[in-house]
């Protein structure tokens, strides 16, 4: 019997001194391998059927629709509060939910869509259904779905490795203000955007060719602002009725001044109160799952988020008097690893909608490529709404995992559009539904009769 523990190097090395000399084989960088007597120093905190890992769009849709369907639930995510790159990136609006006016995404991502709308924390801009939202609500009202099914909260807590035993995770390790954790469980659904349970249990990742990967970009929130102008009543929305999601007239300004770094759009959106709008400006090439290289761009953007609000006063009366009144907490990522699953999905397949037997969540956002260099963008308009298949989010050899979110596998141009938010709470409504099925069934996640799934999930309200 095999049993191993994982753990990503830098934990390795910084828990030495928790085992006896010698016991730790640590890399320079990746994941470690370390005796099973490590787990002594991290002690259970739980017992589980299911542990999401992320607290994201895919993650906390995931978590409730596991829950809901019986499974005993936890979620493990490293900051306060859930909603991934919609709260802790300030990503806007979440995108999108129809295609040339018709909604394909539904069961519990419109659930919290409506739910979000009723506490006025929402508006849904038709035809594309992208949704304004209160970031504050976001976070309330993504934290009572997950309560009200009976979700156990893992916050502030980070996972630094996984047991596995025979090829099959075991548990989870995590580290917050209690010390060092682990939690069992009989499934584990990767949604942390970056597959890191993925990578620690030693699943294939895709290659992102030559290193190129899409920019980051550090998102913030300006105060101040003439919201009700014509201008921004025109370009602050992204559903094609009010106008084009890019300010032109300020665009062409800002490229006039010299000095300014590579920037995107820039894009302007609501954040539901009058005088504010979330600012999606700057950008930079970084490889966010690189410790050093992300906090060094990130300290980079936000010397930028200050240069571009000092242009933004220059350019445009609509912000001689706005302010930086808040940033995220991490800059957004488009693109880190993706996994190598049973099947790949191909930005032809997905552009021409392919419909596949397990296809299990769906896209409607267009294929959106930003140059990891300049401030170009790739736009590659989809034929028909797309599907995803279950078979994007399992891995061969990994009978218990199943992945959810942008780090599927997926080629880079497919990846561009089925990143978005809407996308992504679609693939974990299905990751839960599918992890708690596996159980009931008494199979491996690979395994699962998939036309059940399917049904199973259009009775839950997804449009398949």
């Amino acid at each position: 019997m095999d049993r191993r523990v994982f753990l990503k190097s830098g934990a390795a090395g910084a828990l030495a001194l928790a085992l006896a000399p010698g016991s730790i084989s640590a890399a320079s960088k990746g994941r470690s391998s370390v005796p099973a007597a490590f787990s002594k120093a991290a002690p259970l905190a739980g017992s589980y059927d299911i542990v999401v890992c992320g607290g994201g769009p895919a993650g906390f849709i995931a978590a409730t629709a596991a829950a809901r369907k019986g499974a005993k639930t936890a979620i493990i995510e490293r900051y306060g509060f859930l909603g991934g790159m919609a709260t802790m990136g300030y990503v806007a609006p979440i995108s999108e939910f129809a295609f040339n006016g018709e909604r394909v995404i539904g069961g519990l991502p419109w659930e919290f869509v409506q739910r979000l709308e009723a506490l006025g924390g929402a508006t849904v801009q038709w035809p594309k259904g992208n949704v304004d939202f209160d970031i504050e609500l976001y976070k309330l009202c993504a934290q009572r779905m997950v309560l009200e099914a009976g979700v156990d909260l893992y916050m502030h807590s980070s996972l630094i490795g996984c047991e596995m035993q025979d090829g099959t995770i075991t548990s989870v390790i995590i580290e917050n203000k209690n010390g060092l954790e682990s939690l069992a469980a009989r499934r584990f659904i990767d949604a942390t955007g970056d597959a890191d349970l993925a990578w620690l249990a030693g699943v294939p990742m895709q290659s992102n060719g030559e290193g190129e990967v899409q920019p980051s970009s550090f998102c913030f929130v300006l105060s101040g602002v003439d919201t009700d102008s014509p201008l921004l009543q025109r370009y602050m929305y992204h559903s094609g009725k009010k106008g084009s999601s890019e300010c032109k007239p300020i665009r062409e300004k800002l490229l006039e001044i010299n000095g300014l770094p590579d920037f995107g759009g820039p894009w302007f959106n609501s954040v539901m109160h009058k005088g504010s709008v979330a600012v999606n400006i700057t950008r930079a090439a970084v490889d966010s799952t690189d410790n050093r290289n992300f906090t060094g761009a990130e300290c980079r953007l936000r010397e930028d988020i200050f240069k571009f609000t000092e242009a933004l006063r220059s350019v445009a009366p609509e912000f001689s008097n706005c302010y930086v009144s808040s940033t995220a907490p991490q800059a957004g990522i488009r693109e880190s690893r993706r996994i190598k699953g049973v099947h790949t999905v191909t930005a032809d397949e997905y552009v021409a909608g392919e419909h596949y037997p397990d296809s299990v969540s769906r896209g409607a956002h267009q294929i959106d490529m930003h140059s990891s260099k300049g401030t170009g963008q790739v736009l590659i308009k989809l034929q028909q709404a797309a599907y995803m298949p279950y078979r994007a989010m399992i891995a061969g050899g990994f009978p218990n995992l199943i992945v959810a979110g942008r780090c599927i596998s997926a080629d880079r141009k497919a990846l561009a559009s089925l990143r978005v938010q809407a996308s992504c709470m679609g693939m974990g409504q299905a990751a839960g539904m599918a992890a708690a099925q596996s159980i009931s069934e008494g199979c491996n996640v690979q395994d699962i009769h998939t036309a059940t799934l399917v049904d199973s999930l259009k009775e839950a309200g997804a449009i398949l």
